[in-house]
């Protein structure tokens, strides 16, 4: 049973993902009949410590806090991409897995069990603008960009920022239930899930097309994203045989005629979703799907979540006529 439960903190921790883990595990609502942890901040380094914000932190405990730990969290913190993480710190966080506790990154804490071995053949997450980085320093990690938060047991890895709230109300569900991660969601005003990943807030503009010998059937297809193509179509634009242009569309672009198309119009059905008020089925015909069945399917493969879910995560409640 969860019960002790540590924040280890470097300089230029973030105070926002400090502070989830404090709200989530740190405040006594015993009031509330909801269980109370044994919560510290503890310095992996020097006791006074810089926020990113500016103010500085004076933090009681050392590392020798762990020891005694159910639950290590590690909050983001400026330049965790770039930097060095000191060496009883690794230590104890496998020390701590090698024991039975668990350990929880936010954000760029993704990089800290990564430097500790923690990551090598685990699914894991971070913020995707830094899961790139995250697989190319530590290749043996199996990164996965799409996630809110991925539990692999003793290591559990959330995405950017907000996620947070999102980990450790899992992590209270599986040791406490449902009915208590709950309550303290209501507590806190949040959801206690939230449907999808952060695929949804992935910043993917409609790409310019700079191929040598596909660039200009690109540019028409991204001007005509409404209408039906075929590669046989596509291919008497390039004046080439549909063989010979698979083949260079594929060398150019990465990817397939049929990947590239259903991508871009993902793209263009989310920019509609945002800056307009049109309907689904609607912006369905516009993106090249048709209707609505389709569009959510494909929208819901590519983005793990709906249309209409999306459209109220960044517009609010929209009234169409």
């Amino acid at each position: 049973m969860l019960k002790n439960v540590a924040a280890v903190l470097l300089d230029g921790v973030h105070p926002f993902e400090l502070g989830v883990l404090c709200e989530v595990f740190g405040l006594d609502r015993s009031d509330d009949g909801l269980p109370v942890y044994d919560f510290a901040a503890v310095s992996a380094e020097r006791r006074r410590l810089r926020t990113h914000a500016g103010f500085t932190l004076e933090v009681e405990h050392g590392l020798e806090r762990l020891d005694e730990a159910d639950l290590i969290a590690v909050p983001t913190g400026s330049d965790y991409t770039r930097r060095d993480y000191p060496e009883p710190l690794l230590e104890a966080l496998r020390a701590a897995v090698d024991r039975g506790a668990r350990v929880l990154s936010v954000c760029t804490g993704a990089f800290v069990l990564g430097a500790a071995g923690l990551l090598d053949g685990r699914r894991c997450t971070t913020h995707w603008r830094h899961a790139t980085a995250l697989a190319r320093r530590y290749p043996r990690a199996r990164v996965d960009a799409d996630v809110l938060y991925v539990d692999e047991g003793s290591v559990i890895s959330s995405a950017g920022t907000a996620a947070a709230i999102d980990a450790c109300l899992h992590i209270v569900r599986r040791e406490h239930g449902p009915e208590i991660a709950n309550t303290i969601a209501r507590r806190m005003v949040v959801p206690p899930h939230r449907d999808g990943g952060q695929a949804q807030y992935i910043e993917r503009p409609l790409p310019r097309t700079r191929c040598d010998t596909v660039g200009e059937v690109l540019a028409w297809m991204e001007r005509h994203l409404d209408r039906e193509m075929s590669v046989e179509q596509l291919a008497a634009q390039a004046h080439m045989s549909p063989r010979t242009f698979a083949r260079r569309f594929q060398q150019e672009t990465g990817t397939t005629p049929y990947r590239w198309l259903l991508r871009q119009r993902v793209l263009l059905a989310q920019e509609l979703l945002e800056a307009t008020d049109e309907t689904v089925d609607t912006i369905a015909g516009r993106a090249g799907f048709g209707n609505a069945a389709a569009l959510r399917h494909h929208f819901l493969r590519s983005l793990g979540t709906t249309p209409n879910a999306y459209r109220r995560t960044f517009r609010g409640p929209v009234r169409v006529a």
